[in-house]
C-alpha cells in the first residue's frame, strides 16, 4: 500500500488543489490530505473552519478514483517537531507532496521522500487571489470546483469574509 501526504490550508480549496490531487491519485494507492492551520478560522487570511474545509475537499473529490483521508492538523509553532506531529495525526505514508519550501525542508530533514508537483495556474489559483476577488466583488466561482461553490454558498462564506474584513 503506497500512501501520499498532501497538506494545505485550503482557504478555500480551489482548482489548483484539485489538479494536484488528481495528479497524486495516479501515483499512490491512497491520499492523506492534511488541513494545515486547522485551529484558525474567522480571519481574513483564514476565514473557514477546519470542518468547512473538510466539507469542501470531500465534496470536490467525491468522484476521485483513489481513496483519501482528510485530517485536520493544528499548528504547534515548533518547526523542528512539526513533522513528528503530522505523522502522529495521520495514517502512515511514504511520500509527502508539496511545493512549499518550508514543508519540503522539514520533511526531507525527517528522512521522508518529498515530491514537488507542478503548480497549476498558480498566478490565479491561490486562496489569496480567491479571497481578494470575493472581497472586491469580482468573479471567483470559476477558480474553485463547483461543489466548493455550493459549500461556500451554504456556509455564507463570502458574507463572512466581507464581515470579518470590515473596520470598526
Amino acid at each position: 500500500m503506497k500512501r501520499g501526504f498532501y497538506i494545505g490550508r485550503f482557504q478555500p480549496y480551489h482548482n489548483g488543489h484539485q489538479s494536484v490531487l488528481e495528479h497524486i491519485a495516479g501515483k499512490v494507492d491512497e491520499i492523506i490530505i492534511g488541513i494545515g492551520s486547522a485551529q484558525l478560522s474567522h480571519q481574513v487570511d483564514n476565514p473557514f473552519t477546519a470542518g468547512e474545509r473538510v466539507l469542501m475537499i470531500t465534496r470536490a473529490l467525491a468522484s476521485l478514483e483513489c481513496p483519501f483521508y482528510v485530517i485536520p492538523i493544528e499548528d504547534i509553532q515548533r518547526n523542528a517537531l512539526w513533522v513528528a506531529h503530522v505523522r502522529s495525526m495521520a495514517p502512515p505514508f511514504e511520500t509527502c507532496y508539496s511545493s512549499n519550501p518550508l514543508v519540503i525542508q522539514l520533511f526531507r530533514e525527517s528522512g521522508i521522500k518529498v515530491q514537488s508537483p507542478a503548480l497549476y495556474e498558480r498566478e490565479t489559483l491561490s486562496g489569496t487571489e480567491i479571497r481578494r476577488r470575493m472581497l472586491a466583488g469580482e468573479p471567483w466561482e470559476e477558480l474553485v470546483p463547483q461543489p466548493v461553490v455550493r459549500v461556500l454558498r451554504e456556509i455564507k462564506g463570502k458574507e463572512r469574509l466581507l464581515q470579518i474584513a470590515r473596520n470598526d
